[in-house]
């Protein structure tokens, strides 16, 4: 297979399970199920133990990842398929390298999945926050607007930017099929340190809401690939300031 042809099998391959992932998320949110992509109403799943609807929100987070945050390394994905375009295992190679990314999101999720519950669990038992929730809210935008602001993400977005300078950094040694899912990890890592707060803004809309899904996942693919992206950062930092001190201000 010649290297044109290679690429558009690769480009298909990728778009095909991006595009799945998508129809998934849209066909579960308005099916009767759709309810369980909220993770605050998980707990109305008459299960008699936690283990369905813990699978079920990783379920849907590891299809928003897949179709948010995949997209966004295809640089990164493209600059390895051509360096490991001749060898025998190349697509055990990339399935590796995606499953080390999508993993560290996976964590991710789990983790915030869990600090959401014990916050929960918190807003039940104190009067106050319950009787004043946009607290949280406001708040969680607060958070991810000041982070806009940081040396961590800009650290961490530099490195995103900067796929060969990465891929040439990290895949190195003998031992292939561990370094493509170490590969994988890193990324994703640098990934989660630019990004994280960003996500974090999904817990208030639900995880599978199709429309904050587009958007974010549209902001985060421009402040990685696109050459004007990182001015992006600051702005959206202060509107999403502007707008937690408005839901503040209204409750004054």
């Amino acid at each position: 297979m010649n290297g044109v042809a290679d690429r558009r099998v690769f480009l298909g391959t990728i778009g095909a399970l991006v595009a799945l992932a998508w129809m998934t998320l849209w066909i579960w949110d308005r099916s009767p199920y759709g309810r369980y992509l909220d993770h605050g109403r998980l707990g109305e799943i008459g299960a008699t133990s936690l283990l369905t609807p813990v699978v079920l929100y990783l379920i849907g987070w590891t299809l928003m990842t897949t179709a948010m945050m995949l997209p966004t390394t295809i640089p990164l994905l493209e600059i390895f398929r051509r360096l490991t375009a001749r060898r025998p295992e190349r697509s055990q190679l990339m399935t590796l390298l995606i499953a080390g990314y999508l993993g560290v999101w996976v964590a991710f999720g789990a983790a915030a999945h869990l600090a959401d519950w014990i916050l929960h669990e918190l807003v039940e038992r104190n009067p106050w926050l319950e009787a004043n929730a946009y607290v949280i809210g406001a708040g969680t935008l607060l958070l991810a607007g000041a982070f806009q602001f940081s040396r961590l993400k800009y650290r961490c977005l530099d490195k995103c930017r900067a796929p060969l300078s990465f891929v040439m950094e990290y895949w190195r040694g003998s031992h292939d099929r561990r370094n493509a899912l170490f590969l994988g990890v890193h990324h994703g890592l640098f990934c989660l340190g630019c990004c994280w707060a960003l996500m974090l803004l999904m817990f208030g809309v639900g995880v599978g809401n199709i429309g904050w899904m587009l958007s974010l996942g549209m902001i985060m693919a421009v402040e990685k690939n696109m050459p004007w992206g990182r001015r992006l950062s600051r702005p959206l930092g202060a509107i999403l300031v502007g707008w937690g001190m408005i839901i503040f201000l209204n409750h004054f």
